[in-house]
């Protein structure tokens, strides 16, 4: 009978979780689509292009679009929470606040892009290469500023489970943006710059559209009020949750981009630029499925643990686990088997595509790795686990996959491989480490040290680990 009652449990949170997940997969597979399609149509003006784009792409990725991407992950728990406690005005609050405090951080940022060039021939990088970069990035400062709204109001949204808005208004800026892109490229001749005005006309669109549904639609009006001291007395909570979560995602952000810019300074630089920021491109693209997936977890997970339901926050751990290992056994075999032509959808240059063909393999590992990682930090951002996920990123990339790709590549001349190849033990450790926190975690008394329900009323939401038994 208890067997047959969790297997309904299962069941039932299996379907909640897949009418999460599909469409959010479809979200985040369109908003991410950009800066690729971008990078794809740029290669095929040839290698300098492809190089060009490939560095600005990783040193925006790295300096700026990361560190907003992290620090609205704090949404994640405070709105997933405290919709889970029925707080609605919180949801509110905490977003406004979010978007106040991510605006000036632009800034700094865009000070940054602008003097990139020098920064890059400062460590080595190709002159050209470096200058090419340089005025990309410049063309992505708009985007930035769109990004920082968009990131939280995806939060808001997605801790709702309002997914229909997002997928709309991301399918639609991916429609335009592909034909639009073409044509500032190829028929107004604006080569690279094309590509990043594409990304920023896509990524206003997105915002116009969301805050509209967001100021006028009956779905969010006990959602959107405003109310100006909550929101600041919101902002330390708000920048709790944020430095940690942003030092959780930038520390692995910020190894991929590492990896291209170490790619550099080998012999044939733009071949093993181009390579490796294919393969990184790659890999993101499937990882942005999976988080999806990842959203699906985080947002369960938050839910249940506001709404006081540890057992059901522990069937979403086991359906998110299964969704996606299945996910990843599919992607991983269909990269396998398309190994020797998928590299011409980046570059038409043989040696690009063979080099690409070789690291197959290694793709396909990281495919499977990469998916039970993006689910265990879902999991962990619903349980506001952002400082214990910073510290372990810390050590699998910066103490065991950094400088294990350095001795492969340099030492042992692999190469581009090498690099690889160190990124891939890195991940693993780092998925070992989410993957114990999460097995030996007591549910019941994760309950009781989030405090969730208690925190929201008072507002005085605390990192917390007391709920992890080891």
């Amino acid at each position: 009978m208890e067997d047959r009652e969790a297997k309904g449990w299962f069941m039932k949170e299996l379907k909640k979780v897949s009418l999460l997940a599909a469409p959010m997969v479809v979200v985040s597979v369109s908003q991410n689509l950009l800066p690729p399609i971008s990078l794809m149509m740029a290669g095929h003006l040839g290698e300098l292009h492809l190089s060009a784009v490939s560095v600005a792409t990783s040193f925006t990725n790295a300096t700026g679009f990361a560190l907003l991407f992290g620090l609205a992950g704090a949404l994640e728990t405070l709105c997933g929470q405290a919709y889970g406690a029925g707080q609605y005005h919180k949801l509110g609050s905490y977003t406004y606040c979010a978007i106040i405090s991510l605006l000036p951080v632009c800034v700094p940022v865009s000070i940054l892009w602008i003097f990139m060039a020098r920064l890059l021939i400062l460590v080595g990088l190709d002159p050209h290469i470096s200058m090419a970069a340089c005025k990309y990035s410049i063309g992505l400062i708009p985007a930035l500023f769109g990004y920082a709204i968009l990131q939280s109001l995806f939060r808001y949204f997605q801790s709702q489970s309002l997914i229909l808005p997002m997928l709309l208004s991301s399918c639609a800026a991916l429609c335009f943006h592909v034909p639009f892109c073409w044509v500032l490229i190829y028929k107004w001749e604006l080569g690279n710059i094309g590509g990043a005005i594409a990304i920023d006309v896509a990524y206003w669109l997105n915002v116009i559209f969301l805050v509209s549904y967001f100021l006028f639609s009956s779905s969010c009006e006990k959602t959107r009020i405003l109310c100006w001291r909550d929101i600041f007395s919101s902002i330390s909570e708000f920048w709790r949750f944020a430095v940690s979560s942003s030092v959780m995602v930038c520390l692995e952000w910020w190894t991929f981009e590492l990896l291209v810019l170490l790619a550099g300074l080998l012999k044939n630089s733009k071949l093993e630029t181009s390579v490796l920021s294919i393969c990184i491109t790659t890999t993101s693209l499937h990882y942005f499925v999976q988080y999806g997936i990842s959203v699906a977890a985080s947002t369960r997970v938050s839910n249940e643990l506001g709404s006081g339901n540890p057992q059901a926050a522990r069937t979403v751990v086991h359906v998110v686990l299964v969704i996606s290992i299945t996910e990843a056994a599919i992607t991983s075999t269909t990269l396998f088997f398309t190994r020797y032509i998928f590299g011409y959808a980046f570059s038409n240059d043989k040696e690009v595509v063979d080099y690409v063909t070789e690291v197959a393999p290694l793709l396909c590992l990281s495919v499977i790795v990469d998916s039970l990682l993006a689910v265990l930090c879902g999991i962990a951002r619903g349980c506001g686990w952002q400082r214990i996920g910073a510290f372990i990123n810390l050590g699998a990339y910066y103490f065991v996959g950094l400088p294990l790709s350095v001795v492969l590549c340099f030492v042992l001349h692999l190469r581009g491989k090498g690099l690889w190849i160190g990124l891939l033990v890195g991940t693993t450790v780092q998925v070992a480490m989410f993957a114990l926190i999460t097995a030996f975690t007591n549910w019941q008394k994760q309950l009781q040290a989030n405090m969730a329900k208690d925190r929201i009323f008072r507002g005085q939401f605390q990192q917390v680990i007391d709920g992890i038994e080891l």
